[in-house]
C-alpha cells in the first residue's frame, strides 16, 4: 500500500476515539512496528493534533476538532459506497483494480465498530446479473476515456443477425446501461446520424487523433428511449388495449419497459392501454404470451384474434 494511503489508514483508527497503541496499528495495516513510528511522525509533523501517551497504558489519541473533519465517512456513507461498489461489478463496470483498491481503502480506514457494522450490512446484500458473453471491461475503459477526452473511435462492430463486421468511425457521447447490457450513444459517421451501439457486439476498438464536441444538453436517455419507443403519429390509428386479470400480474405488465410507456388507466382488476394498430398487432401479442392465463384480453378482438393465430404457429412449429 502506498505510503499516503498508510498514513490515511491509521488516521481513520486514530478517528475511532480510542486510544490505538503502535502494536494494534501494526497488525491491522500489516507493516513493523518502526514503520508505524516514522509514519506517526511524519502524521505529526504535517499538523495532525494527535495526543501521544506513553507508558504501558500509552497509545495515540485525536483531538476531537479534528475527529469531525469531513475527510471521513461515517457507517451509512461507508454502507452505500461498498453497495454501490456490488451492483457496480455485476454491472460488468470497467473499474477493475481501482475499484478493488477503493473498496479496500474503505475497509482499512474503518475502526472496530463501523468495521463490524459495515460488514453486516455489506452481508446482506447480494446481486446476480445476467453474464456476459464477451470481455467488454476494456472497451468500457476506452470508450470512457473518449467520451472525457472528446476522441472519435474506430470501431469493428457485428450487429445482430449478421456475419459480416462493419467497420465504421463515431463520436461517443456517452455510455448508458440498460437492461443489463452496456451502450455507446454517439454520432455514426458512416450513417451521418446519431447511433446507440452494444458494448458487447464490439470486435475492435482504436481511439483516432479525431476531435470532437458533444452538442450540449444531449441526453442520452432521451435519446435512446424514443429510439426503442415507436411514436404513436396518426391519433386515429391509436386503439384501446384493455386487460382483465390478476392485480399483481396487471400492476408488472403497467411496468413493461414498453407497455408502461402506454399505460391510459389501471385499476385493481383492469389495465388499459393506447397503441397504434400496427404496434398492438405486432409486438403486444408476442409480450402477453408469457403471462399466460393469469390475463384475460378483453378488447380489441383483433388482438384476440392475433393470439390465436400466433399460438397456432407455434404448435405447429413444435408438433411431434
Amino acid at each position: 500500500m502506498p505510503k499516503t494511503d498508510n498514513m490515511l489508514a491509521i488516521l481513520w483508527m486514530l478517528r475511532s476515539g480510542k486510544k490505538v497503541t503502535a502494536k494494534e496499528i501494526s497488525e491491522k495495516l500489516e507493516m513493523n512496528i518502526r514503520t508505524v513510528y516514522r509514519y506517526m511522525d511524519t502524521i505529526s509533523t504535517s499538523g495532525v493534533p494527535i495526543i501521544s501517551e506513553p507508558g504501558h497504558n500509552g497509545g495515540y489519541t485525536l483531538l476531537n476538532n479534528f475527529m469531525d473533519a469531513p475527510l471521513f465517512f461515517d457507517s451509512e456513507e461507508q454502507t452505500s459506497l461498498f453497495h454501490a461498489a456490488v451492483f457496480a461489478k455485476e454491472a460488468g463496470y470497467y473499474g477493475g483494480e481501482a475499484l478493488d483498491r477503493a473498496v479496500t481503502k474503505l475497509g482499512n480506514y474503518s475502526n472496530p465498530e463501523q468495521e463490524t457494522t459495515i460488514h453486516q450490512h455489506v452481508a446482506s446484500l447480494e446481486v446476480i446479473s445476467r453474464v456476459s458473453s464477451s470481455p467488454i471491461e476494456p472497451f468500457l475503459k476506452e470508450l470512457q476515456q473518449a467520451v472525457v477526452d472528446g476522441n472519435s473511435v474506430n470501431i469493428w462492430y457485428r450487429k445482430s443477425g449478421e456475419q459480416q463486421v462493419k467497420d465504421r468511425v463515431m463520436d461517443p457521447y456517452k455510455l448508458l446501461y440498460w437492461n443489463h447490457k452496456w451502450y455507446v450513444i454517439g454520432y455514426c459517421h458512416l450513417r451521418s446520424d446519431m447511433r446507440s451501439f452494444r458494448v458487447d457486439r464490439i470486435e475492435r476498438l482504436l481511439l483516432t487523433e479525431n476531435m470532437f464536441t458533444q452538442p450540449e444538453h444531449f441526453s442520452a436517455r432521451d435519446y435512446f428511449t424514443d429510439s426503442l419507443l415507436p411514436t404513436m403519429e396518426d391519433t386515429e390509428e391509436v386503439i384501446s388495449l384493455d386487460l382483465k386479470g390478476d392485480k399483481n400480474v396487471l400492476a408488472d405488465i403497467c411496468q413493461h419497459w414498453f407497455l408502461g410507456h402506454y399505460v391510459k388507466e389501471l385499476t385493481s382488476t383492469q389495465a388499459v392501454f393506447l397503441l397504434e394498430k400496427d404496434i398492438l398487432h405486432t409486438y403486444v401479442p408476442y409480450l402477453l404470451l408469457p403471462y399466460n392465463k393469469s390475463i384475460q384480453v378483453i378488447e380489441p378482438i383483433s388482438l384476440k384474434e392475433k393470439l390465436v393465430d400466433v399460438l397456432t404457429e407455434l404448435i405447429d412449429f413444435h408438433q411431434v
